[in-house]
């Protein structure tokens, strides 16, 4: 940058370098995706063309930056996991947040087409983001098993009540209703004896959200980004994967 004397107002910018020696989460979030998914005719209580393009922007951006480890997305939201030891953009706040926000944002419009060809978007979304550091191995593997079980939760309370509203002919304030202060069990009651729905049929992908990381293929040392659909509350997933953490 040129120097003048105007040059003096960079001296306002304040740096903001995270935290050395802590893994990074940056979580992305649609910004009034309700109203967006109304306008769109979002099939409910899941459409999988809109989670198939969730899936495609969040792995456009682990292509696109190579210290994320780990993704996962449910809904309207994805979660990138940046190793400990990542010097992106010299670990600075505003510099990672909004590039990968606006990265995330321009690959879920730019792919918008490949999903709904037929429907032109009608304004253009946006997400918003946050940074949270962890300190260690355990907090993340909470950190990704609380967004999990929250997937869990979510996906059988809406699949309960669009049962109800679609196939059961309740209004959506009686449908909340019906399901105020009702544990899992009753829900999946209501779904096998009022719909013979068995919840256990549901597909994973709605269930367990989408889990994204790098692989490799066919034995060679070239790796693959991929999407799964299962369990990362476990040991299993993780002991078989340990060098997502090990930097």
């Amino acid at each position: 940058m040129a120097n003048s004397k105007y040059a003096y107002v960079r001296n306002y910018e304040i740096a903001d370098p995270l935290l050395p020696g802590c893994f990074l989460i940056c979580r992305l979030d649609g910004h009034s995706f309700h109203r967006f998914s109304e306008e769109h005719g979002f099939a409910k209580p899941n459409d999988e063309r809109a989670l198939q393009l969730m899936d495609h922007a969040a792995k456009d951006v682990m292509s696109e930056y190579k210290d994320i480890v780990l993704a996962f997305g449910e809904s309207d939201e994805f979660s990138f996991l940046l190793r400990k030891s990542t010097n992106l953009y010299n670990r600075r706040h505003a510099k990672i947040l909004t590039t990968l926000t606006s990265y995330f944002t321009s690959c879920y419009v730019f792919h918008w087409p490949k999903y709904f060809p037929d429907t032109s978007m009608r304004y253009p979304p946006s997400f918003d983001g946050r940074i949270v550091l962890y300190p260690d191995e355990r907090s993340i593997r909470d950190y990704f098993a609380w967004r999990q079980a929250d997937t869990h939760i979510n996906n059988l309370y809406n699949t309960v009540f669009w049962a109800l509203v679609q196939q059961g002919g309740k209004t959506t304030t009686e449908a909340h209703a019906t399901l105020r202060g009702t544990v899992s069990a009753t829900k999946h009651e209501i779904l096998f004896k009022e719909f013979n729905m068995n919840y256990n049929d549901v597909s994973p992908r709605f269930k367990k959200g989408s889990i994204i990381i790098r692989q490799v293929r066919g034995g060679k040392a070239k790796t693959h980004v991929a999407v799964l659909h299962c369990d990362i509350i476990g040991d299993e997933f993780w002991a078989e994967r340990p060098y997502i953490l090990a930097s």
